[in-house]
């Protein structure tokens, strides 16, 4: 048997902890990721991939004068000399670079299909062509040489590439960026080639200017696709500090339609441009199913009519319809109107920093001096070696009778050349330059041609040492060349930045149609144990009041039934707030909730807000804000006993993202979400019988900020848990009810007074050791008073039968549980309106 081979050798096992190597290996992929992929260089705003590409079709002679060539072609060329990673990577990059609804200056022309802005997807690589663009050739690769900008080795070293393309722009700003990192992520919108020109050239005349002044040459984004920004505040912050939320909303007009001869002309939404990255497929296809949901009315027929010439999406309108209360409901519910995060993020000196607009300017700037000078020097270097050979040929044709005569007499070049050296002073190369020397270079046009070489050389030489003498001769020179191309690829802004004073216009215009148009409708609002939300008339309220009551104290329900679990009366015009159990809180009008039909179920509540929509048991609570929300305040309780204070104010007509009301530990979540007044009591119930009374004030339970945790709310023992709150004026009953059926109404002056964090003290006696308590409400809720059971039971009874008692009570048997069946909610029927 042959011996095993011993591939380790002795001494060349070194022990290492596994965290150690994980730490370092790890952080050598995430800086592998961040400067290799990800992230752009601020110099010439490329990331790797994008470099490479717009390099190899350098070198492959694809010049805007010359014909496309396959993008297969390019694609292979990147990856078996730069670029070894996959080729469908490469050639979406590729496809980027040419669509001008992705790119506000593209660096490449394509032909053939790269895709449209309803994502559809580009032809495969083998179809379509692609060369430079002007630009791209220009302002990007004008240039290049290893003496202008670094170059290193490729992957095998077979090849050269260039760690930075001498952009004479700065393209990080011109076409944006965007790139998902380890741990950090970039998002640079697009701006204006001509009011980044004109920034870049009040920096360099004034590098002291203030932000103010140059937030106004550079307003806001550019995006190819035009739109509108309607808020400039956004843009100063990102601005500023590199990160900021830009509100962009697509351009759209009002226009009468006729859509058949002696048909009636009705309004219409005209939609000619929309926010960048939207998709125009899917936003059509997001319209029709809130369309078809109910939630956007008013609504006939859409009808994409764009083409070749540009966009134009008609959104017909019934006859009764207000337009612009339709225009404001796409803004609201669509993507017509949408947010661009703002994260100016890019390698500095291969670190990833987050830049202010200034910064990204200056850095171009020092990038741009520092390749201007090693450009002039080396156009210097070839200016003065050039002069000196044409001094030597000169001096030759001066001495031309001897310099035939040293030739004729000389047995070879090199007897030669050392014979010209010693007289008539020339060098190696100037004698080299002579003897190569054609004989037409004798006549009398070449030597005034010569004569003429030096002396441009001169002044050449001249100028291009004043530029490298003098720093405000070179800042003069940059400014020149940057004004020659704003001439040239400059253009007007696409996108709209409307005045404020506008935009306060169009808002007070909308505010008075919206009270004209939306009267104060008086409705009720029925929130339903699956977490539907049905929204009647007071009197259809009624009816279907009249008919639950005739269904009997008892109902056997089945896996499609549901039931009311809180009713609301509210107005068209007022918000309803939604609470999920991750503390996050978002608002929606309540007149967006579709009305219900008679054979409908209601709207699920997740419906009505696109961030409810990934987790349907997400929501705690939803809770309609009263006009006055001074002192008012939300009282928040988690599931581990914490609880909070917050005033409702802060949680009124927030954006559609919502704002975190709640900061959880890890493992908890919101439990309980209640509307309470300062002078008031809350009373905390456990399942263990024990309750907690303190009044609601800033000594028991402080206002806290929005991102607090909040304060321990009662001390809960091993196996217990918290099963509700209340906030009840003093002199209010409380009604419990414990998991097998037994209930009593308890006035809470029978509970000691005590502080916010306490343990609290025992208000009922089980009769079963294994008897919990089940939940508490305020006895005032409603006066038919409803549980459900794990049986799938629901049982109503009047609010007046539940008996009184002390805490030392345990209470009458009010529900008679079958055999392993409990009480898992409690609730009550509000009153008629």
């Amino acid at each position: 048997m042959a011996d095993q081979l011993n591939l380790l050798g002795e001494g060349q096992v070194i022990p290492t902890a596994l965290h150690t190597e994980m730490q370092q290996s790890y952080l050598e992929y995430a800086m592998s990721v961040i400067v290799g992929r990800a992230l752009p260089d601020v110099r010439d705003g490329m990331k790797p991939v994008h470099r490479r590409i717009v390099y190899a079709m350098h070198e492959l002679g694809l010049t805007p004068d010359r014909p496309y060539r396959k993008c297969a072609r390019v694609v292979g060329d990147v990856l078996g000399k730069y670029h070894p990673h996959g080729d469908q990577a490469v050639y979406d990059a590729l496809v980027r670079m040419v669509q001008d609804f992705s790119s506000r200056y593209p660096v490449l022309a394509g032909h053939g299909n790269f895709g449209s802005v309803d994502n559809d997807p580009p032809a495969a690589m083998r179809y379509t062509e692609t060369r430079l663009a002007t630009i791209g050739h220009e302002a990007l690769l004008g240039g290049i040489s290893e003496a202008i900008v670094e170059f290193i080795g490729n992957f095998d070293n077979s090849q050269q590439e260039p760690v930075v393309l001498p952009a004479q722009l700065p393209f990080l700003l011109l076409n944006g960026s965007s790139g998902i990192a380890v741990g950090m992520a970039t998002n640079i919108p697009p701006h204006n080639a001509g009011e980044v020109i004109d920034g870049l050239i009040a920096l360099i005349d004034r590098p002291e200017l203030s932000d103010d002044k140059l937030f106004e040459l550079i307003p806001g984004p550019d995006f190819p696709t035009g739109g509108e920004i309607i808020d400039r505040s956004g843009v100063q912050e990102a601005y500023r500090t590199g990160r900021g939320s830009i509100p962009v909303r697509g351009v759209a007009s009002f226009e009468e339609i006729q859509l058949g001869r002696g048909r009636h002309r009705r309004p219409a939404i005209v939609v000619t441009e929309l926010p960048f990255q939207v998709n125009k497929a899917g936003w059509i296809e997001k319209m029709a199913d809130l369309v078809n949901q109910g939630r956007l009315e008013g609504i006939s027929d859409i009808r994409d009519e764009s083409d070749r010439d540009g966009m134009r999406v008609v959104i017909e309108l019934k006859r009764e319809a207000n337009p612009q209360l339709v225009l404001n409901q796409l803004y609201k519910l669509t993507p017509l109107q949408s947010n661009f995060g703002v994260i100016l993020l890019a390698l500095v000196d291969g670190q990833p920093r987050q830049l202010s607009l200034r910064e990204m300017l200056q850095h171009f700037l020092n990038f741009r001096e520092e390749t201007l000078v090693r450009q002039y020097s080396h156009e210097l270097e070839e200016a003065e070696s050039r002069a000196h050979l044409v001094e030597g040929l000169l001096a030759a044709l001066d001495n031309l009778d001897r310099v035939i005569d040293i030739l004729r007499r000389a047995p070879d070049g090199t007897t030669a050349r050392h014979q010209l050296q010693a007289e008539l002073g020339l060098s190696d190369r100037q004698s080299d330059a002579i003897l190569a020397m054609p004989l037409r270079r004798l006549t009398g046009l070449e030597q005034q041609n010569l004569r003429r070489e030096a002396e441009t050389l001169g002044q050449t030489i001249q100028e291009l040492q004043g530029l490298l003498s003098d720093r405000r001769e070179l800042l003069k020179a940059l400014k020149k060349e940057l004004r020659a191309l704003k001439r040239k690829f400059g253009d007007p802004r696409r996108t709209r930045i409307p005045h404020p004073e506008e935009l306060a216009a169009e808002a007070e215009m909308l505010a008075e149609i919206v009270e004209e148009a939306i009267a104060e409708e008086e409705m009720v609002l029925e929130f339903t144990h699956r977490g539907y939300v049905q929204r009647r008339s007071p009197k259809a309220f009624q009816r279907q009041q009249r008919s639950e009551a005739e269904a009997g104290a008892i109902q056997e329900l089945d896996s499609t039934d549901d039931f009311t679990v809180q009713t609301v009366q509210a107005r068209s015009n007022q918000e309803l707030l939604v609470l999920t159990r991750g503390g996050k809180a978002y608002t929606l009008d309540v007149g967006d909730i579709p009305p219900t039909t008679r054979r409908s179920k209601g709207t699920p509540v997740i419906a009505l807000h696109e961030a409810l929509q990934g987790d349907p048991d997400a929501i705690v609570s939803q809770i309609v804000l009263p006009d006055d929300l001074s002192d008012r305040y939300l009282i928040m309780l988690t599931a581990q006993g914490r609880i909070k204070r917050l005033p409702l104010s802060d949680l009124s007509r927030l954006t559609s993202r919502g704002l975190t009301a709640l900061k959880l530990k890890d493992g908890d979540e919101l439990a309980y979400a209640i509307v309470a007044q300062a002078g008031l009591q809350m009373v905390l119930a456990t399942s263990g019988g024990r309750m907690l009374r303190f009044p609601i004030d800033d000594e028991q339970l402080p206002i806290m900020g929005r991102t607090a945790q909040g304060a321990p709310g009662a001390r809960l023992r091993r196996q217990e848990r918290i099963v509700g709150c209340v906030a009840v004026p003093a002199g209010s009953k409380v009604i419990l009810m414990t998991e097998r059926g037994y209930s009593k109404r308890l006035p809470i002056e029978t509970l000691r007074l005590g502080n916010r964090g306490d343990i609290g003290m025992p208000a009922l006696q089980f009769e079963s050791k294994t008897d919990t308590l089940a939940s508490i409400i305020s006895a005032t809720e409603g006066p038919v008073l409803m549980a459900l059971t794990s049986g799938d039971r629901l049982l109503r009874l009047p609010v007046d039968t539940i008996p009184v008692g002390n805490k030392a009570e345990t209470g009458d048997r009010v529900i008679q549980t079958k055999r392993d069946e409990r009480i898992v909610w409690l609730g009550a029927i509000a009153p008629s309106p």
